[in-house]
């Protein structure tokens, strides 16, 4: 019996792909990206690289704790880098990779259709609230 390399292993299980399985990895990334904080970063990020203090700025709502954490999620995943530049005080900036900016096309597409549809869907509820209370 052949022996298989990592990488040809790697691509049997990319073919085995399937998100709507729990257990699956795309599952797992589509969970992450889909978060509110992270669609919002990087669409934030997309214009080009800023400081943690300017994010926190852009980004309404979202407390140090929950920014930390979305920044260092996406580092890890390979969607923004961390650069720090030494100087008193330590400079730090973000910016999307590669990785980010592809999704960031993707991410900018939903929030435009949100801020372009949310009349309609204000509407919707209310017509749908109404009903239910008849």
């Amino acid at each position: 019996m052949p022996t298989t390399t990592a990488a040809q292993r790697r691509e049997q299980a990319r073919v085995a792909y399937d998100a709507f399985l729990r257990a699956c990895p795309t599952n797992q990334l589509l969970d992450r990206i889909s978060d509110k904080w992270v669609s919002l970063v990087v669409c934030a990020l997309a214009p080009g690289p800023m400081r943690y203090s300017e994010l926190a700025r852009k980004i309404a709502g979202v407390s140090p704790k929950m920014l930390t954490q979305t920044l260092r999620s996406l580092e890890r995943d390979g969607i923004l880098a961390r650069t720090v530049t030494p100087a008193v005080p330590v400079r730090v900036d973000y910016e999307l990779t590669p990785l980010g900016l592809s999704l960031s096309l993707l991410l900018a597409g939903v929030k435009d259709w949100a801020e372009t549809h949310i009349e309609e869907v204000h509407e919707a509820r209310e017509r749908y609230d109404a009903e239910a209370e008849s």
